[in-house]
């Protein structure tokens, strides 16, 4: 009971223009906020950075004849993927709604899914390229390029898949605690005063 008398008092206050008040309502009773406060928006730009880096270096590997992660185009669409989640993560922090989390959410999975796939690919090929070693000079060399950009992009793929299960992990709950509830208060009639 006290804590509805606290909300009741913050929603007072705040619709009287106190912006204080209201910042800390929104801080403590919204539960989307939770999400926002977690700065989606920065874990975003980082993303966003990884999925450019992605997509870069999918045109250098395009070039190569040598069986690398470009066969299924992996760079291309793992660096789109990073790209919309990062877009969606910014866009969420200036514009906060449970649809626009919702679709956070979607995506984080669907990029986590990707990363599995992209993950064991590159796992493959590093145990492939083992194998793949000549006497040649210049082989050597360029073997040791395409594992250092393949190596790259997945300590990056790592990285992000991190960020992707620490997010969706906050907006599951954030989505988890905004239940929408009804407080229905009885306040009787004070008696009346008639004559008889």
């Amino acid at each position: 009971m006290e804590e509805t008398e606290s909300t009741t008092i913050e929603r007072t206050t705040g619709q009287d223009g106190h912006q204080a008040a209201d910042h800390m309502l929104s801080k403590s009773s919204k539960p989307l906020h939770r999400f926002v406060q977690k700065g989606p928006r920065i874990l975003g730009i980082v993303i966003l950075i990884c999925g450019c880096a992605e997509v870069l270096m999918g045109f250098v590997l395009t070039r190569e004849e040598d069986h690398t992660s470009h066969v299924v185009y992996i760079p291309f669409w793992q660096g789109a993927l990073f790209l919309i989640c990062g877009n969606l993560s910014i866009y969420t922090e200036i514009h906060p709604s449970k649809k626009m989390v919702t679709v956070c959410l979607a995506m984080y999975m669907v990029s986590l899914l990707g990363l599995v796939v992209s993950i064991a690919f590159r796992i493959s090929f590093f145990t492939d390229l083992r194998f793949r070693y000549n006497s040649n000079k210049w082989s050597l060399y360029k073997m040791d390029q395409l594992l250092g950009i393949e190596g790259i992009l997945f300590t990056s793929s790592l990285c992000v898949s991190g960020l992707l299960i620490f997010l969706s992990a906050v907006a599951r709950l954030a989505l988890k605690s905004t239940h929408t509830g009804v407080i229905v208060l009885h306040i009787p009639a004070p008696p009346s005063s008639t004559s008889n």
